[in-house]
Parts: structure tokens; C-alpha cells; sequence
């Protein structure tokens, strides 16, 4: 090990992000699309044809969507969407690879030259560059179990994903800190379902990771030292993203210490990541893009691009969940950790919109209200049945219904609760539900003195205590009334009578 003086260390970091469209077929033909939620579970194997199998004689054909979503994201992350894009041939051998090479693009990629800002973990934002964002198709894939888990001498192989359109996008080295990039890889998985062009699901490898990392060391005699690039592969959480960078960021100092090895050509290496000891293993030594051969792509004709195009994919895009959440903090007064919650998935920010719209108050405390009762009363109704608040039968004027009660003081919240369940099984209005099933609130001064002082039979200690002061003490009192009305008396008001009588 050398026996020198580090000052400092500085972690540079790029990514390349791989995204599975989830076109209904396939990159080059017509087969379904494994990365469609219609055929998840297909079979292994079961979704394969002449031109994803690399069959002699089989012909590949474009698929447009691919192509419309490519720049819906290049889009989104203000690329540049070129005139003409080309595809290219990229050779190599591998078991996941029955052609021995893979239609991407090179030279000329689909999208280029973008950047999105994203918040620092340091503090502020920072801008992130977009370098490229080309289409290709996806590889095979190789595993060492049968279906079920049962382990197997070998590599087997299921090519249900050959040919699945694959997006891959990649950033300058832009990062400094493992914190970063996953706050980048958020984002991008939120960007990339709200324009919904996959589903995101990082278990199923929708979306796969492969962060390219070195250390600057900044030596005590002044000289800057480069560590060699690793590029960490296939990477499906962001957990996984974090870990592998924090390990990389240690570890090749250390390595550089035993070795002396600087980043310079053909020092770049492949690592595999080890999720059970949270480590990174070597894979091989990394390809440089020469070694590849790459040449144009002789059965497939240029994609042309015109303002037309453009301008129609362009008016696709919808609000996207960064600016979402701006707008929700900064006009209605919601907190940031509330709007990454109604934005987390895309149909529930549309929904919260629409609960909001429906709201006839409007405005900001109606919207701080909808967020409060969704991510509350209305996740926790849905979890309940299995679903999410946004799609569990209810409506937005439904939602809308039921705050305005609660604001009117028509229904307690416990009925409000009742009343979500209520509503997601009937198309009723709110208030004709909570009229039917008994939710309103009865407020009227004979009734509540009735249960009050039925209260204050069974519960005479805590009238003591209540009436000496302790306000703890009225929880029991209420507790009792709030049973024998079956939760239709007015909180408030009975409190009020309470301290009338007892204080």
C-alpha cells in the first residue's frame, strides 16, 4: 500500500438509465410486449417471434409508438429532438443475444442535449445534463433458477424481453453524491409514468440503473489523482443505486492505494452488484465504444422528424410532478412532503385536482383540506379495500361532498370516514348517503342533553374531575356520548354544553 497524503476526495458520477416502454408489441414486430401490464405474466419464453429470436431471413419493422414515447421523455427533459435519427448495429456475443449484435443508435440518437434541475441534497438545486436519450431493443434474459426458484446448472435464458424498446438515457457526470443521483432517478421514474410511458416497476426491471463512478483525490503535494471508471450494472432499486455508490466511492480509493492505477484507456471496468453483502463485484473489464463495431443499421430506414411531429408530441406532455408540486406548495399552501405524496402516483395527483375543482369553495383552503382528507381518511379507507384513494369508486364531487359537511359541521369525522366507505360503493351524492345511513350529526340541544346526562350517570368521576379543571377528563364523558348517539352528536357542541353545566 503507498504511503501517501490525501487532502480531500471529490466522487464524480454519471448515469445511464434504461427504460422499458410499455408499447403493446414490440420494438421491431408485431409480438406483444412483456413490459405491458397485459402480458406481466406471460410465460417464459412464450412471447417470441422470428425477429426477436434473430431467425435467418427475418426482417425487423419500427414500431412508432416507441418512437413517440422516446421523444415524449427527450421532450420532457429538454432535449433536442434532431431531424433525422439513425439506427445502428452494436456487436457483440452473449446467450441473452441470439442475433450476436443489438439495433440502437450511435451517432445519431433520437434525443440529445437536455438538462432537468433537481434539488440538492447539499441545499438548492442543481442542473443535471442530459447527454442522450437513443432507442434500441432490449436483451434477453439470463437467469440461473427455473420458474418457482428452483436453482439449475447453467444459464437458462427467457426471451419473452428480447425486443422489448428500450430507452436508454444518459447524463453528464453531474453528480457528486449518491443522495443526487437517486433524487435524479426519482424524479425520472415520476417524469417517465406521469407521461406514461412505462409503469415504473423496478422489481419487474421497468427501469434499470447503471451509475458510472471515480474519485478525485486531491493530493497533499497538489496533484489531482483520477481513479479508473466502474460502471455498476443493472441496478433495480434505489436503494441498491445508493448503496453501490457509497461502497465505489470508498472503495476505490483504498483499491487506488494498493494499485497506484489511474483512470486513463482501458482501465474502465464492469461491476455487478451484490445486494445480500452490499458490495460490488468485478465483472469485467469495460468495453470501449470501438470494440463494439458499430455500423448503420442496413434493414432499417432513418426516422425524420418535422415540426409538425414535434409540435403534435409536444402538446402531450402534461404537467409534470416537479412542476405539480411547485404549483400545490406555492399556491395552495401545501407541504412539501404532502406534495410528494399526492404526486407520488400520477392518477391521484389528476384526482386530487379534480377533488379540488369540484370543491365549491375553492381556493387554498379547500385544497389543503382535499390533501388532508386523501392522504388521511382516504388512503386509509382504501388500503383497507385493497386499492388506492383515486380509484376505489369514488368520485371528486363525492370527496367534495363530504368536506363540505365536515365544513358545514353536517358530519363528525368519524362519520366522514364511514361515509368514504359508504360512497365508494354507491353513486349517490354525499349527502343523501349520510342522511340514508345516519351519519348527520344531531345537534339539536333535547337530544344532546339526553346523552349527556346519561354520560355523566356512568361516568361520575370524570365529571368530578372535568368540572375541578382537568381537561383531560372530558375524553371519557365524550367517549360515552359519542357510543350511545352512535357518533351523531356534534362534538363540539357537546363539549360546549359540557363546560355550561359543569364549569
Amino acid at each position: 500500500m503507498m504511503a501517501v497524503d490525501i487532502v480531500s476526495t471529490r466522487t464524480v458520477i454519471g448515469m445511464e438509465i434504461h427504460v422499458e416502454l410499455a408499447t403493446r408489441t414490440k420494438m421491431f414486430s408485431r409480438t406483444p410486449n412483456v413490459a405491458h401490464p397485459d402480458w406481466y405474466d406471460a410465460p417464459p419464453n412464450s412471447l417470441c417471434d422470428p425477429v426477436c429470436l434473430g431467425l435467418p431471413g427475418a426482417l425487423p419493422t419500427m414500431n412508432r409508438r416507441a418512437v413517440e414515447m422516446s421523444m415524449l421523455v427527450g421532450m420532457a427533459l429538454g432535449c433536442r429532438i434532431p431531424d433525422q435519427s439513425n439506427w445502428d448495429r452494436k456487436n457483440y456475443f452473449y446467450p441473452d443475444l441470439p442475433k450476436g449484435y443489438q439495433i440502437s443508435q450511435y451517432e445519431h440518437p433520437l434525443c440529445a442535449e437536455g438538462a432537468i434541475d433537481i434539488p440538492l441534497a447539499s441545499g438548492g438545486t442543481g442542473t443535471i445534463r442530459i447527454t442522450r436519450a437513443h432507442l434500441e431493443e432490449d436483451t434477453a434474459k439470463s437467469g440461473h433458477e427455473l420458474p418457482g426458484g428452483v436453482e439449475t446448472e447453467g444459464t437458462i435464458v427467457d426471451y419473452n424481453r428480447a425486443g422489448t424498446p428500450l430507452l436508454e438515457i444518459v447524463t453528464e457526470p453531474d453528480f457528486s453524491c449518491a443522495d443526487d443521483a437517486v433524487t435524479f432517478g426519482r424524479e425520472l421514474r415520476a417524469i417517465c409514468r406521469a407521461l406514461g410511458v412505462t409503469e415504473g416497476i423496478m422489481q419487474r426491471g421497468h427501469m434499470r440503473f447503471e451509475p458510472n463512478i471515480n474519485v478525485v483525490m486531491t493530493l497533499k503535494d497538489g496533484r489531482e489523482i483520477a481513479t479508473p471508471i466502474a460502471e455498476i450494472k443493472n441496478l433495480n432499486s434505489f436503494r441498491a443505486v445508493h448503496g453501490a455508490i457509497e461502497y465505489e466511492a470508498k472503495r476505490q480509493v483504498e483499491q487506488w492505494l494498493e494499485d497506484g492505477l489511474e483512470m486513463g484507456p482501458g482501465a474502465k471496468s464492469t461491476r455487478g452488484w451484490d445486494d445480500a453483502k452490499c458490495v460490488t463485484v468485478m465483472q469485467r473489464s469495460k468495453e470501449d465504444a470501438h470494440d463494439y463495431r458499430y455500423f448503420p443499421e442496413p434493414d432499417l430506414v432513418p426516422v425524420e422528424v418535422d415540426d409538425v411531429w414535434r409540435e403534435r408530441i409536444r402538446s402531450q406532455i402534461p404537467e409534470l410532478p416537479m412542476q405539480r408540486r411547485i404549483r400545490y406548495q406555492n399556491d395552495w399552501g401545501i407541504s412539501a412532503k404532502d406534495a410528494a405524496a399526492l404526486t407520488e402516483e400520477p392518477a391521484m395527483a389528476v384526482f386530487f385536482d379534480e377533488c379540488v375543482a369540484a370543491a365549491t369553495a375553492g381556493g387554498e383552503g379547500a385544497a389543503l383540506a382535499t390533501a388532508k382528507y386523501l392522504l388521511n381518511t382516504g388512503v386509509r379507507v382504501a388500503r383497507e379495500r385493497d386499492r388506492s384513494a383515486h380509484d376505489c369508486g369514488i368520485t371528486p364531487m363525492q370527496v367534495a361532498g363530504i368536506l363540505a359537511m365536515l365544513e358545514d359541521g353536517d358530519i363528525g369525522s368519524s362519520s366522514a370516514t364511514s361515509l368514504f366507505g359508504l360512497l365508494c360503493d354507491s353513486d349517490d351524492e354525499a349527502g343523501v348517503v349520510a342522511e340514508r345511513e345516519q351519519l348527520l350529526q344531531v345537534s339539536d340541544t333535547a337530544s344532546l342533553d339526553s346523552w349527556i346526562d346519561e354520560a355523566l350517570a356512568a361516568q361520575p368521576q370524570a365529571a368530578e374531575d372535568f368540572a375541578a379543571g382537568k381537561d383531560a377528563a372530558v375524553g371519557r364523558i365524550m367517549g360515552h356520548v359519542m357510543k350511545a348517539s352512535g357518533g351523531a352528536a356534534d362534538a363540539g357542541l357537546v363539549r360546549a354544553r359540557l363546560v355550561e353545566r359543569l364549569r
